[in-house]
Parts: structure tokens; sequence; C-alpha cells
């Protein structure tokens, strides 16, 4: 098949390099001919040279236009209209099959395809966009204009589900979620659940070099007797910084050998800021900007690992990518309920501890539970990420999902 793929994520950015690109070279390997459309925000010319290169050795097209950041809405409206456009004159060029949508703002698009020209849509929602833009407070409903917008997006979400030709959502949570809803015509759906996989070759903790992880833990003053607790990826918005730092100021009450890393591209004054008002010392926190190819090696210094969610309607859609990245790399999770199907999954498979609430005896209840994890095998934890969020069986399901969506008749 041919297929044009959409996303409003940039390939540059570390969520494109982890949940784009791996999906796109699975599906080219299964012989489809893909075209990438994307927006760029600026990057390292080095960068944006290597991941070009890589695609095209691969034989996948990269198209692109530069991510516009201001002003707030019209930047957006701007930018679709640029993809509408070069979307068009791609399509002069070649023949697609289907146009493939990454969230709804290149669903936006892809329905317009559709209309025009037939292509079959798929709508890969991934979490509830316009739900997760009030219950992360960024679409201030105080306002009119994001009032509009809002049930704008919520408009457009039925109508994307009503009239796609297959819909992919990240956890079977969302799935009943959107079986519910009256607003969709046409149910039910046609839907797969597909949760942020994770390449487990990549994230493998016995590709990691004894010598690469003894340089890293001596770069970053971490000593063989310490219990590293990790948090992997951004801090803010849906992560809770503070309450993930009250819970380690509780656990160092009890593992007084223990440091809290951070691997992330956040300020470490704020991390810092934030752990001074706790009282937390700063030579008990590790904050280091990793690029990706760095992950695996200063994830493996690891214990345990940490997130917190705010646990809002929203989040049922969420697959947090994190998860499987960890899993893979054989390390046991604390996290909270009310999440996905992080719940489900922890405790099907034993591989970590869910908090039911934000309180100190909740804390002490995940601080119980440390010597029953760091006694569980790492094959065992590894091989939950194999069976919930392998890169492999994603990259099926994708296909099926393909091949499913050209035999649909749905209209908008």
């Amino acid at each position: 098949m041919k297929i044009l793929y959409l996303t409003y994520d940039g390939l540059t950015d570390q969520l494109g390099q982890s949940q784009v690109i791996p999906y796109l070279r699975g599906w080219r390997k299964m012989g489809h001919e893909i075209t990438i459309m994307s927006s760029e925000k600026k990057a390292k010319p080095e960068l944006i040279a290597s991941i070009g290169k890589m695609l095209k050795e691969e034989g996948i097209t990269w198209k692109n236009i530069p991510y516009t950041k201001s002003p707030p809405v019209l930047s957006t409206v701007f930018d679709i209209f640029r993809m509408i456009r070069y979307c068009n004159r791609l399509m002069k060029e070649s023949s697609f099959d289907i146009v493939h949508c990454r969230s709804y703002v290149p669903s936006l698009i892809g329905e317009y395809l559709k209309r025009k020209s037939g292509l079959k849509f798929i709508f890969d929602m991934r979490g509830f966009y316009a739900d997760e833009r009030i219950d992360g407070d960024i679409w201030d409903q105080n306002k009119l204009v994001y009032r509009i917008i809002y049930r704008y997006f919520k408009k457009k979400e039925a109508r994307f589900l009503s009239c796609a030709d297959y819909t992919i959502c990240l956890t079977e949570s969302a799935r009943k979620e959107i079986a519910s809803w009256r607003s969709i015509a046409n149910q039910p759906i046609p839907i797969e659940v597909i949760p942020c996989c994770v390449d487990t070759d990549y994230f493998h903790p016995e590709k990691v070099k004894n010598e690469e992880r003894i340089e890293a833990a001596e770069k970053l003053g971490i000593h063989k007797d310490d219990l590293v607790l990790s948090y992997l990826g951004a801090v803010g918005t849906w992560y809770m910084l503070d309450e993930m730092l009250d819970f380690y100021k509780q656990l160092s009450l009890k593992y007084t050998n223990s440091k809290f890393l951070f691997i992330t591209h956040e300020s470490p004054d704020l991390i810092h800021k934030h752990a001074r008002l706790k009282q937390i010392p700063d030579d008990k926190l590790i904050i280091y900007k990793a690029d990706h190819d760095e992950v695996p090696t200063y994830l493996s210094l690891s214990h345990l690992s940490i997130f917190f969610i705010k646990p809002v309607y929203s989040k049922k859609g969420s697959s947090p990518a994190k998860m499987g990245e960890i899993l893979s790399m054989g390390i046991p999770i604390l996290c909270n309920s009310e999440v996905g199907d992080t719940t489900e999954i922890i405790g099907s498979t034993k591989t970590g501890a869910v908090l039911k609430s934000f309180t100190p005896a909740d804390y002490d209840y995940l601080i119980d539970q440390i010597p029953r994890l760091l006694a569980t095998p790492k094959t065992q934890i590894r091989e939950a990420a194999l069976q919930y969020f392998s890169l492999e069986k994603g990259v099926e399901k994708y296909n099926k999902v393909h091949k499913l969506a050209q035999t649909s008749n749905r209209s908008c």
C-alpha cells in the first residue's frame, strides 16, 4: 500500500524518534510505500541530517513544514493550511491508498483528503486530545476562544470516529469509554487498541555494555551501594513532580542510601527548586539530560522507576511511552492508578506497585513493596514489555488495520 502519514509532532522530537519512526520503519519492511508529512521545530542540523539520511536509506520519503509556535491558535491554523497545500501537491505526484493521521490536528487534514480524494482514513487518535487540553489547564475555559475551540474539537472527534475507516486508541479503557458515547454515528465503530510500543531490542539491559554503565555511574556520582529511583521524561502538565518528590522524601527516610535520578530535558533549577521547598538535599537528586541514544544506558542505573500522572478523565486514553521502555529494561515500576491500563498491566504481571492515593499511608504501602520488587527477576519484568508493548506486535497490529481499512465502505 501507499501510505501518507501525517503527524504534527516532529520527527526530530524525542517523541518522533521513539513513537513515530520505529513504526514507519516496520511498515516499510512489510513492503508499504511510506511518505511522511510532519511539522518540525528547530533542531540541530546534524540531527535533521541524520534522520533524513536514515529515512532515505530505508526508502521512506520525508516531507515537512517548519512548526509555527505563535500566536496561539492562529499559528496552528496556519500550519494546517500549509500542510493541506503540501498534501494536495503530494496527491498530484503520487496516488496514495491510505492517509494515516497521528492525533487530532492531522486528522482535520485526513478527513478532508478522504472526502476530496476517497483515501482510506485512519484516525490514530492517541489520547483524548480535547479533554487533555482541559485537564492539563492548557485551554482555559474561562476564555471564550478556548471554549469555542474545545467544542469544535469535540464535534470533530465524533466525526472522525464516525467516518474513519479504522480508529486506533491506546488503551482498553479508552475503547470501552468510546463505545459508550452516543454522539458517534455508526456504532460500533471499527477500532483497535495499540499502546505506545517500544523497540525492545533497543531497550534491552543486555545491550548496555558494562563499561558504559560503569562510566555513566561514575559520571553521575552513583555508587555501588546506592538505591537509585529514576524518573524518565518531561516534568509538568501531567506528571506530578511535587507528589513524586513527597514520595521520595518518605522513601529516603527508610532507604538512606537512595538517590533520585531524573533523566530529562527539563531545567535542573526547576526540579531543585521544588525539592528544596520539601527540604530534600541537592546531593540526593541527580538530573541528567540524555540524548535518545543514551537513554538505555542511564536508565539501566535504576533499581526502580516512578511516574505519577494526574488521575483525570482524559487519562483513560493514556499509554505512557516510558512504561514500555522501563519494563523492557527489566526495571520495576511505581505508579498511580486511574491512568489508562496501567493498573491492570502492573497487577497482572506483578512488575510494580500501584498507588491508590497520594497520602503518606499509601506512600508507605509502595515502600513496603520495594523488597519484593527488587527480588523480581529482570527477565520476568522484561517479559511484560514483550507481552504488552512489543514494537513488533504493534507493527503487526497496524498492518492488520491497514488491510481492514482497505475493505471499508464508511463515508464522511
